[in-house]
């Protein structure tokens, strides 16, 4: 169904938002009674009170987590068993799919047409890929010596924690639910204050899909509060996170001083993109780099928001990009029409803003540089352009999560291939040139989980997501997923 600009606003104004946590099957206020007054970022008007969970909420969900994966019904059912309870969530996603799109807009302010035909849809579909592939997860029988037979099966881990960021609160808490409840695990999630909705009512229609309660939990509140409890808490046996490099790094920490869990940990980027003269199409380039840099707001982990050109098609390049750039205005995020929407927050913007202001004074500003107000917020930002700045600025140097990109030129292929290489992250990169043979030279060079030739930010569900360096470790999507959520176990029988 397509809905114009005004029925949106009627479906949003209409739409009650439950921020109560769910655990062991039930909404439930915080322990404490408190809660933290959520706000629109596109509008500033309060939409709800979202419980402000604490330890001892945490510690209920884990031990109705704990509770729920000993009893079996879960992590001993069949993986049939399991694929049928997921494909019905897949269903009741796609059902209620507008209002998942409109919790995930109204939370974090992007557009309601992205909500709607990527975000709901794709997680649906994620649930679908996973709830077929555990059916085909095969166990092994290696070669032994005569008289023995060994038997090596993959085993769920038991309880997992989840910690979601804000910018994709539905899809990157579906990246890590699905693998882990398809493999027989249990899980707790700690979604993010910024952006909670959409797991809370995800975990309300995984006990109608027949998930039994106690499976998913999921505790709303601080990062500071309930993400360190649930990377400390010595019933957790492995936390999946998405998030900064920083907070990666507590959680490592967090992991070493509790029951040395597991991690999977996909953290901070700052990815770049090569332009080479002999690329077949400038203007495609130029309009693939507008959506790397300033798709989703450019709060995208692996935005491309490092543009390197070939010297001697740097000037077009810049006019076509500043062009290009254009359909990614900012307005509501309810109007279907709108480019991008808000940032997460009027103080998030200001830290985009601050940077922007920086570059101002250090360099040039291309296209953009504007902070218009929209709906009385200040949360919304113009896509940035900038050239002429040094090597060491923060706009090469720090992961700026908001619609800023740098251009830089670049005269040969291994200048290129080393600024590209000249950070502390490697989450992905991407390359344009026509050539076959430098296109397989430069991606083999590029320190990336992911390369994209002639395109940007390429992935899908079969292909593995994530990153070397400080950009973490472990992968989300495709099958290889599953690995981060299972371990192998040999069982040896002697015969003679």
């Amino acid at each position: 169904m397509t809905r114009t600009h005004d029925e949106w606003k009627t479906a949003a104004r209409e739409l009650r938002l439950d921020g109560r946590a769910f655990i062991d099957g039930a909404r439930v206020d915080a322990a404490s009674g408190e809660t933290i007054a959520k706000t629109n970022p596109a509008t500033g008007e309060t939409i709800s009170q979202l419980a402000s969970c604490g330890e001892a909420d945490l510690d209920r969900a884990v031990v109705a987590a704990r509770r729920a994966y000993e009893s079996g019904e879960w992590s001993c059912a069949g993986a049939g068993f399991r694929r049928e309870r997921l494909l019905e969530l897949a269903r009741l996603i796609e059902e209620r799919a507008e209002e998942f799109a409109l919790l995930d807009t109204l939370d974090m302010g992007k557009p309601v047409r992205e909500t709607t035909t990527i975000d709901a849809p794709g997680s649906a579909a994620l649930y679908r890929f996973y709830g077929e592939a555990i059916e085909k997860h095969e166990d092994r029988i290696p070669v032994t010596p005569p008289g023995s037979t060994a038997l090596v099966t993959r085993e769920p881990l038991g309880v997992v924690g989840v910690i979601v960021p804000w910018n994709y609160p539905l899809e990157i808490a579906t990246w890590k639910l699905a693998p882990a409840l398809a493999a027989g695990n249990a899980v707790v999630v700690k979604p993010p204050v910024e952006a909670s909705h959409s797991a809370l009512l995800l975990a309300e229609l995984a006990v109608e899909a027949g998930i039994p309660a106690g499976i998913v939990n999921v505790v709303p509140g601080r990062g500071s509060v309930v993400g360190k409890a649930l990377a400390l808490h010595d019933d957790v046996d492995m936390v999946a996170f998405t998030g900064s490099t920083e907070v990666a790094k507590q959680l490592q920490q967090y992991a070493g001083q509790s029951n040395m869990k597991r991690l999977a940990l996909e953290a901070g980027g700052k990815s770049a993109n090569l332009v080479f003269a002999d690329c077949d199409d400038l203007a495609l380039a130029a309009q693939k780099a507008a959506f790397g840099a300033f798709y989703n707001q450019g709060e995208v982990c692996s935005a491309n928001s490092r543009v390197f050109v070939e010297r001697s098609v740097v000037d077009r390049f810049l006019e076509l990009f500043a062009e290009a750039a254009q359909a990614f205005r900012p307005g509501d995020p309810l109007d279907p029409e709108t480019g991008v929407g808000s940032l997460v927050s009027e103080t998030h913007a200001d830290s985009v803003w601050a940077t922007i202001e920086h570059a101002r004074r250090d360099g040039r500003i291309v296209s953009g540089g504007e902070r218009p107000e929209i709906n009385g917020s200040r949360a919304f930002i113009e896509p940035t352009i900038v050239t002429d700045v040094a090597p060491d600025h923060e706009v090469h140097t720090r992961e700026i999560f908001g619609p800023v990109a740098v251009v830089t030129p670049f005269d040969t292929e291994e200048e290129a291939i080393a600024r590209a290489n000249e950070t502390p992250y490697g989450l992905a990169a991407s390359l344009w040139t026509g050539s076959l043979s430098r296109a397989h030279r430069v991606s083999s060079q590029l320190v990336a989980g992911t390369v994209s030739v002639n395109t940007v930010d390429a992935l899908g569900f079969t292909t593995p997501f994530g990153g070397f360096k400080q950009s973490g470790f472990g992968r989300d999507l495709s099958i290889h997923a599953l690995d981060n959520y299972t371990d192998f176990k040999t069982t040896w029988m002697q015969w003679s």
